[in-house]
């Protein structure tokens, strides 16, 4: 973003100097100002006009918070203080609107509670009560100077700035003096920021003084230490880089409020000062303006506002810049998007409310009836993040307001709708004398009265069955003819609590549902669990199964016994919890059959037992099995390539000395290119040995191929004119593709007879030494 244009001389309202409030103004301000009824959607049977508001009082003043309550009449007000109800007395007096005035606010002391905390204004009549939000009422404070200006020098022409910093409620308001006079304002080289920082730029002799910083609020004044400014003579003139003297601070303010980020900077020439937001997003130009020679001020902040922004210096005329940045977060306190709205219900149906808030950061939302905290359990339900209420099954005792509150760090706002359950003429009373009786681990009988009145019109009745433990949405219903008064429920756990309640059904609606009754099943011995077995080795094996934790909520867990087949008594029992799920039965006698026995229990007995047999002999005889087939895989491995490493040494030898003592047949390039050349022999135009080529001597023959008795490949090597083993074995050269054995590492060689067929397997070998040629060697094969 270009650099916004500097605003005119006239500072914000806000940045201006205020003049000092008499005495009782503030009072004044403490009243809140009147807002829109909230809640109810458009019922008026009570609802709020008024609600207070956070405030600072001064210790030793009266301090009024507003309260107006509209409704059907009559109508009764009153207050809270941290969640307890406020005493009449007479230090406060309730006022005829609802207001509430304490005469002198006052701090702990000598035993006296202090009147700080949280208000909030109770309105009831004959419909509910309602609560209103919660206002903070704090005592005004001021502390010393933790931050003083510092004495400055400072060019002529160039810039000075001075700091101070202190804490107070309400905050409190910076203004400069130069000498014991306030600063004239007016002038442009003269900037007063909020948070407590003025600058001065463009310099001159004249504004050399002593600047004091003055803070004051509605609890106190104070003046901090003097600092200096001395002006020196103008500059050098000499060039300087653009330098950020200070940056932009991160800050969190509200919406509404005014965000001041600050950006000095120095340089000869004086830099250009420009703002962007680190997300390229524009700015903007409403509520923009420039104070001083970079401060960005941002009125009337939304949380849009909300980023980085980005402080760059600028040499005109260059791209040579600095860059200073910092985050800006805006705090939306919360209100609503959709209010609950007032309903009618039957009796025995369901009534759901509805109430959506929106904030930064996102609110959290809490529910009331008639003031008091209502959470999820029973017939309420709280679902998508709180925002719905549901309340099944609705009777008399749930006709109430109910009250939506929303609330985040930056505040809190409420909203209500009362819920009115409509009563048909002539239904039944609620089932009576409801019993619950176990008559096994998984049957309860229930038993019932029909009840008092208006049971002519009944049709039948309807009990609610679930777990005592679970929630309330796991109910399921079963139904009974209008002449039976018991119903046996089959089909539940045992050991386990179970709720129970009953509606009478007429054509016109359900009866209110009778009072819950609760009962719990029998207990039985547990299941035979799953079991088996897994062999570690030649004497040991690993017994698995399922855990089961519920065997520890009823003193219960596993047996292990185990035997030889042939033996008379088991060995155990061995002790396991109900959450193991295995164990290992080591030292076992590999030759002998066993029989492993499980069985679980708890406190009502041992239930059946899982028998496994199982054999050792069969582990320990495919052990020695598999042990055997490695050892031969090995062995033929060896022998194989001792046998293809011998041959394919003779087969290169016989083939290399033949060549040198046999005429040349042709040119070099009608020969086969894929003879090795053992040992760097090779040989010229026409078959002739070049000037530095060597001929293969017996020596150098027996020191690659060790020379063996008679009957053996090496015993032949030695005689060059004995061509008979050469003949012995026929052989076709193939060339070998990327394989060299002299330098440690194996490359697969691509198979000269690929095709659409299979190829055959080939047993690649070559020899190379160091400094030979890279010509891949053949490799001789048997057909």
């Amino acid at each position: 973003m270009a650099a916004p244009r500097t605003a005119s001389p006239r500072r914000p309202p806000e940045l201006r100097r205020p003049r000092l409030l008499p005495p009782l103004l503030p009072l004044l301000l403490l009243l809140p100002l009147p807002a829109p009824s909230r809640g109810l959607g458009h019922s008026a049977e009570l609802a709020f006009a008024v609600e207070p508001n956070d405030a600072v009082a001064v210790p030793g003043q009266p301090i009024v918070l507003g309260c107006k309550v509209e409704g059907t009449p009559p109508v009764q007000v009153s207050w809270r203080k941290n969640g307890a109800e406020l005493p009449e007395g007479t230090h406060s007096t309730l006022l005829a609107n609802g207001s509430l005035l304490i005469h002198h606010f006052r701090l702990e002391q000598g035993g006296s509670p202090s009147d700080e905390g949280d208000y909030e204004c109770v309105a009831q009549n004959r419909f509910g009560l309602l609560v209103s939000r919660k206002a903070r009422i704090q005592a005004a404070t001021m502390s010393d100077f933790h931050v003083h200006p510092q004495a400055t020098i400072g060019e002529e022409g160039g810039v000075a700035r001075f700091q101070c910093q202190i804490h107070g409620l309400p905050k409190p308001l910076i203004t400069w003096e130069k000498n014991r006079v306030p600063i004239d304002t007016d002038d442009e080289r003269y900037t007063l920021l909020p948070k407590g920082v003025l600058q001065i730029t463009g310099l001159r002799p004249e504004d050399s003084g002593v600047f004091h910083c003055v803070a004051s609020n509605i609890a106190s004044v104070r003046v901090s230490h003097g600092a200096r400014l001395t002006v020196s003579g103008s500059g050098s003139g000499a060039y300087k880089e653009p330098t950020i003297l200070v940056g932009p601070e991160n800050l969190t303010l509200t919406v509404h409020q005014t965000a001041v980020l600050e950006c000095v900077a120095t340089g000869n020439p004086r830099p250009i000062v420009s703002w962007s937001r680190l997300d390229g997003r524009p700015i903007g130009v409403e509520g923009i303006q420039v104070l001083g020679t970079g401060n960005l001020i941002i009125s009337d902040v939304t949380v849009q506002h909300s980023g980085v922004y980005v402080c760059a210096a600028n040499r005109p005329g260059t791209r040579v810049r600095r860059t200073a940045q910092g985050r800006l977060v805006v705090q939306a306190p919360a209100e609503f998007v959709q209010h609950p709205q007032s309903i009618s219900r039957p009796a025995g149906t369901t009534a759901m409310f509805t109430c959506q808030a929106q904030g930064e950061p996102p609110p959290h939302v809490t529910w009331l009836k008639n003031g008091q905290v209502l959470g999820p359990g029973g017939h309420v339900r709280l679902k998508n993040n709180n925002s719905t209420l549901s309340i099944s099954g609705v009777g008399p005792e749930d006709e109430a307001i109910y009250q939506c509150v929303a609330e985040n760090i930056a505040g809190s706002s409420q909203a209500s709708a009362r819920l009115t359950v409509l009563w048909a003429e002539g239904l039944p009373g609620p089932p009576r004398n409801v019993r619950a009786v176990s008559v096994s681990s998984t049957e309860v009988r229930v038993s019932w009265s029909e009840p008092l009145a208006h049971t002519k019109e009944i049709i039948g009745y309807v009990l609610h069955i679930r777990k005592a433990a679970d929630s309330p949405k796991l109910e399921y219903q079963e139904a009974v003819s209008k002449s039976t008064f018991q119903h046996l429920v089959r089909d539940l756990e045992p050991s386990t609590a179970y709720s129970f309640y009953i509606k009478a059904y007429t054509p016109r609606g359900a009866s209110l549902a009778s009072v819950p009754t609760l009962a719990s099943t029998l207990g039985e011995a547990p299941l035979p669990p799953p079991l088996s077995v897994r062999l570690l080795g030649g004497s040991s094996l690993q017994l698995l199964w399922k855990p089961w934790p519920r065997l520890a909520q009823h003193n219960g867990g596993f047996k292990l016994f185990y035997r030889p087949a042939s033996a008379a008594s088991f060995t155990g029992p061995i002790l396991l919890p109900g959450t193991a799920s295995s164990y290992n039965l080591s030292r076992l006698d590999p030759s002998t059959v066993y029989e492993v026995k499980l069985l679980a229990y708890n406190q009502h007995g041992d239930g059946n037992a899982t028998v496994r047999f199982v054999s050792l002999k069969g582990a320990s005889e495919r052990t020695g099995i598999v042990i055997g087939i490695h050892i031969g895989v090995t062995c033929i491995v060896f022998c194989v390539l001792f046998l293809l490493f011998g041959q394919r040494g003779r087969v290169l030898l016989c083939k290399d000395v033949e060549n040198q003592l046999s005429p040349p047949q042709g040119p070099r390039s009608q020969r086969d290119p894929g003879i090795l050349a053992l040992n760097g022999v090779s040989r010229g135009e026409g078959g002739q040995p070049g000037r530095d080529e060597k001929h293969v001597d017996a020596k150098e023959l027996e020191q690659l191929f060790p020379t063996g008795s008679a009957g053996q490949p090496g015993s032949r090597l030695t005689d060059p004119s004995a061509p008979a083993p050469c003949g012995e074995t026929q052989l076709s050269m193939v060339q070998l593709q990327g394989f060299n054995l002299g330098a440690g590492r194996t490359t697969e060689a691509k198979s000269p007879f690929a095709g659409p067929g299979p190829a055959p397997e080939l047993q690649n070998v070559g020899l190379l030494s160091e400094g030979q040629a890279t010509q891949p060697p053949a490799v001789p094969v048997s057909l």
